[in-house]
């Protein structure tokens, strides 16, 4: 594996994650009803969830990988369109970020679990990894080693961004109710995403 699949990787998934969604959400509903603390468990249980899905969904395309090259190279251009089609479903969202405060009193466990389970077994979560990890992967290179250092990387920008999200929804509530704010956020991800699609067609098709 080169640097530069590395980076790409790590680019590519630092703009994903700040996409909300229902893990987001969740994180986003804790923090604004029970403020700072929940921030640590829940981005633990975000990054274990995001490991259980992430390394089933590798394990498939393993599977894959040693099965055919032709049906590998297939799911590729399915995952490129799939960022193409992430990114104009974002850019065409609206404004606002449906995330309620949860007042419910609950532990440090239990909100990790919380987090765990939404991001886990999410069918979307597999379906999202198994679209979106062989854009980065070389066949000609020791799986289990890209498998080890992709995990880890997506792992530590997962964590990062969920308690990111936690601290800002508890310090700058604000700024997570603003539409303007949130509509904005969503053209430049969404834009985002349609580029990185287009550029991993252009690079299937330069070779």
């Amino acid at each position: 594996m080169t640097f530069e699949t590395w980076a790409a990787f790590a680019a590519a998934s630092a703009v994903l994650l700040i996409i909300p969604g229902p893990t987001i959400l969740l994180v986003v509903s804790y923090a604004l009803g029970q403020g700072w603390r929940t921030a640590l468990p829940m981005a633990v249980g975000v990054a274990l969830g995001d490991f259980t899905a992430m390394t089933l969904s590798m394990l498939g395309i393993g599977a894959l990988l040693m099965a055919s090259a032709t049906v590998f190279t297939l799911l590729k251009w399915i995952g490129a369109a799939y960022l193409i089609y992430l990114g104009i479903k974002l850019f065409r969202a609206g404004g606002a970020l449906d995330a309620k405060p949860r007042t419910d009193a609950a532990s440090a466990a239990k909100m990790m679990g919380h987090a765990w389970l939404v991001t886990a077994l999410n069918p979307k979560s597999i379906t999202f990894f198994v679209a979106f990890l062989p854009q980065f992967l070389d066949r000609s290179a020791d799986f289990f080693t890209q498998m080890m250092i992709f995990e880890a990387t997506f792992l530590v920008l997962a964590f990062a961004n969920a308690f990111g999200y936690a601290l800002i929804a508890s310090r700058a509530r604000n700024v997570v109710r603003n539409p303007r704010a949130i509509g904005i956020f969503n053209k430049t991800g969404g834009t985002l995403l349609v580029g990185a699609g287009i550029a991993t067609v252009a690079m299937r098709s330069g070779n």
